[in-house]
């Protein structure tokens, strides 16, 4: 069952703590059909924390219920901020049972917001259940839809020596002919990212692919190396 109190109070804050002006703002830079309340990023992930202390769930089935429900009957987009911050809570970031979830999340909120913050969650699956999300990961690569496949190119993000090169090789490979700009972006991001890591081995692989790798992922992947 959902946390129903949590859920009423998160509705009932959020709406305490909105700015119209703002609100119109955010609406307009994430170009979302789905209205803002006006409230900051940080505000949320804080509200949520503190609402989560203040209404313990019962277990991990009821935060999966609770975080379904506000997503999808959110009215606001801070509602699935709230859900995807729940996600983000200690207890549930190697939990397989979200999974589903986080794959609804992308599918049906299909935007960068959304999409990048799932893949702090595929992260940490894959860290703790490496034989049943890699094969996934390797599938989403070259799924019809691109978000799936930006979710798998971003999904070591902040791995660092963790980073299964390999897999890292496998989900950026099928996507370097494409056109669209969240694909080639997040090609050059995850590599960015993994420069800092291990830098010599991103310059070689960007150096034996030159010719396939976009502009846009070239450059931002080599942004910080000499």
């Amino acid at each position: 069952m959902p946390n129903q109190k949590l859920i009423e109070h998160i509705r009932r804050g959020l709406r305490e703590s909105q700015d119209p002006e703002r609100a119109l703002k955010m609406q307009a830079y994430m170009k979302s059909s789905m209205p803002y309340l006006g409230v900051p990023m940080p505000v949320v992930r804080k509200f949520t924390t503190t609402a989560a202390r203040s209404f313990p769930f019962s277990g991990e089935a009821s935060l999966l219920n609770t975080a379904t429900v506000l997503w999808r009957e959110a009215e606001f987009r801070e509602e699935r901020y709230v859900a995807m911050a729940l996600t983000g809570l200690k207890a549930t970031r190697a939990n397989l049972i979200f999974l589903p979830l986080y794959c609804e999340m992308v599918s049906t909120g299909a935007w960068w917001d959304h999409v990048d913050e799932v893949a702090h969650r595929i992260k940490d699956l894959l860290q703790a259940h490496p034989s049943t999300m890699k094969p996934l990961i390797l599938t989403w690569s070259e799924d019809e839809d691109f978000w799936f496949r930006r979710l798998s190119i971003i999904s070591q993000l902040q791995a660092k020596a963790g980073t299964d090169v390999e897999l890292l090789t496998q989900v950026i490979e099928p996507n370097m002919p494409d056109s669209e700009f969240f694909i080639r972006k997040a090609i050059g991001w995850a590599l960015r990212e993994y420069a800092k890591t291990d830098p010599e081995w991103v310059k070689e692989f960007v150096a034996v692919r030159e010719t396939q790798l976009s502009p846009l992922s070239r450059r931002e992947a080599l942004k910080h190396l000499s």
